[in-house]
């Protein structure tokens, strides 16, 4: 076996039998759900538990975080939008439609993904209207990650189910 073909069996197109889609898939949605507005969750519980200098560097992180999403909302958010959807509905046609499995395995990252870009600009914008601190900050940025974390969920086992039908699909003995 020379280098070639050993670089294309690790790096498989088949995505759904390649080991690396479902660890990229883990990692995605576990940073995802880590990661709420830019800001680690951990700062959350910290700042709940500690208080003082640990409010104040949650309240300043998120006040940075939520004002740059809503700038950029707000800039660019019509060509944001356009791209996303063209790109998504290139993806579902070319694999959808066309079989190809490779768009699949990215429309299935990706379509999770802007719906949590939306429920972020929507979480981002409630935050900075109601001018939210302490306790009122930290309960909405739970209840985003909530959110994240119950798409996240739907998407793997979307995922799953239609990694699964494609693998016993495309099988031999299937």
């Amino acid at each position: 076996m020379n280098w070639h073909q050993l670089v294309f069996e690790v790096i498989d197109m088949r995505s759904f039998s390649n080991l690396w889609f479902w660890i990229a898939l883990a990692v995605m949605w576990s940073s995802t759900s880590h990661w709420v507005l830019g800001v680690p969750f951990d700062m959350v519980l910290r700042a709940k538990r500690v208080g003082g200098q640990s409010e104040i560097d949650l309240e300043d992180l998120v006040r940075v975080n939520t004002n740059r999403l809503l700038y950029i909302g707000r800039v660019s958010g019509l060509w944001l939008l356009s791209f996303t959807c063209f790109t998504l509905t290139g993806l579902a046609v070319t694999g959808f439609i066309y079989g190809i499995e490779f768009a699949q395995a990215v429309f299935l990252l990706l379509f999770p993904m802007s719906i949590v870009g939306l429920i972020s600009l929507s979480t981002a914008s409630r935050i900075q209207q109601e001018d939210a601190s302490g306790a009122l900050l930290r309960k909405r940025l739970t209840r985003h990650r909530l959110y994240v974390q119950l798409i996240g969920m739907a998407s793997i086992f979307v995922t799953a189910l239609w990694g699964m039908y494609q693998n016993f699909h495309s099988s031999p003995l299937g």
